[in-house]
């Protein structure tokens, strides 16, 4: 599976003449690209109302983008899978009236690990699960919870006022949530609009096409459900992912899927609420988290008085969501406090060579159309530091280990949340 690594971001006003999926032509707001350091508002412009189900996306330019992008390294071996490999003729078919995203649950018969402590195999599943549809991402569903499912149980922690580092709360919770860990997909029939394994890589091909879609059915029901084409093939084996077509049965990680179909072009406008949420972005730890307006407040001692050593654990509800982040190069990126300016649905990306090496733009940009496999992902959320973004990306596997180009990336899955939680006019602070 070949991916391709995000880029730096700078909004452009140009026709975008693409649309994706085709409807009545609509006109659609356009934003305008400025050079980093641009003194100009991009969201400045004048523009026409937003309209839900929009079939024109806007045009997003990137300052800098990664040379050689190289996909994300196969494992020689997949690890221990949360469950057994399945062979083939013994996967579970799923009902025959099963058309859509119907899916029926494995029970487990792993035995259960310890509550206190970090659990592995079936549980660790059952717990990103959890975790997940909790908007405390864990990062790619896998069965080998890393340093991203430790940060989503601090947060899910803090919120329900546990001790920070405490595993029997969330691990009990997580069991009662969530029975049955995998279960049995099938490949739905709208695949075949979003799946193109003649997708090339090399730019100005990608500008004929009509949109960056997944290279394979493998990789469009990964991301449907959470995970990655490695772990899809711990559970099924390799010969069965490789092969996948519509109608087909899948054990996927029994998670909320990521509806891509559902996606129409929208514009988010601000709403009263959401849009006097906040939100830091901890380039130090890789991660998001969205508050209310006004976050709970620390316990510190006051000056003259004994030093607080014990901590005190209580339940911070102004907490609402996490999420793993891949921020952009200190070069590009700008510490401070910004304002979320717009959030579009399938955007399309202008690539311009001139001014990835130059700085000054060129009338020779190429538009490269909306997908899931742009660089910007699936949705751009632009703030008021011109050119930076919290957007999607095609390679929800290397959020939080390989470095952004300037901007903050998120998993497709995630970034899509983003509209339900926070509004244009939130507040986002970058440390």
């Amino acid at each position: 599976m070949f991916r391709l690594s995000s880029a730096i971001l700078i909004l452009s006003l140009l026709p975008a003449s693409a649309q994706v999926p085709p409807a009545a032509p609509l006109e659609r707001p356009v934003l305008k690209a400025l050079p980093i350091g641009g003194d100009e508002d991009p969201t400045s412009q004048s523009q026409p109302a937003a309209v839900a189900g929009m079939t024109t996306a806007p045009v997003l330019s990137a300052a800098s983008t990664p040379a050689a992008a190289a996909p994300p390294p196969t494992p020689a071996a997949p690890a221990s899978p949360a469950t057994p490999v399945t062979p083939e003729d013994d996967i579970p078919t799923a009902p025959p009236a099963a058309l859509k995203d119907t899916v029926t649950p494995i029970e487990s018969t792993a035995v259960p690990t310890p509550l206190d402590v970090k659990p592995t195999g079936d549980d660790a599943v059952r717990l990103q699960i959890f975790l997940d549809e909790a908007n405390f991402g864990p990062g790619v569903i896998d069965g080998k919870p890393g340093r991203f499912t430790e940060l989503a149980v601090y947060s899910w922690n803090e919120v329900n006022g546990h001790p920070i580092d405490d595993w029997v709360a969330v691990n009990t919770a997580a069991r009662k949530a969530v029975p049955h860990p995998h279960a049995v997909a099938l490949v739905p029939e709208v695949a075949k609009q979003w799946v193109d394994s003649s997708l090339p890589t090399k730019r100005s091909l990608q500008a004929t096409k009509k949109r960056m879609s997944y290279r394979s059915v493998g990789e469009f029901m990964a991301e449907r459900y959470h995970c990655d084409v490695p772990y899809l093939i711990a559970l099924n084996g390799a010969k069965k992912v490789y092969s996948l077509k519509p109608k087909d049965s899948l054990i996927v990680p029994n998670v909320k899927p990521f509806l891509i179909e559902k996606l129409t072009g929208a514009r988010y406008e601000a709403q009263e609420g959401l849009s006097q949420r906040h939100v830091v972005v901890d380039t130090r730890i890789n991660q998001a988290r969205i508050f209310e307006a006004a976050p709970a407040a620390l316990i510190v001692a006051e000056p003259g008085t004994e030093e607080i050593t014990k901590p005190v654990t209580r339940a911070n509800r102004g907490l609402v969501a996490s999420f793993p982040i891949t921020p952009g190069k200190p070069q590009f990126i700008k510490l401070g406090t910004w304002e979320l300016r717009n959030m579009i649905e399938l955007p399309h990306w202008r690539y311009d060579q001139q001014l990835l090496d130059t700085g000054k733009r060129s009338k020779n940009a190429l538009n490269i159309p909306p997908g899931p496999n742009s660089p910007v992902g699936i949705i751009w959320n632009g703030l008021s530091r011109p050119g930076i973004g919290m957007h999607g990306t095609s390679d929800p596997e290397t959020i939080g280990r390989t470095r952004s180009a300037g901007c903050i990336r998120l998993a497709n899955w995630d970034a899509i949340r983003l509209p339900n939680l926070i509004r244009p006019g939130t507040t986002v602070e970058i440390r």
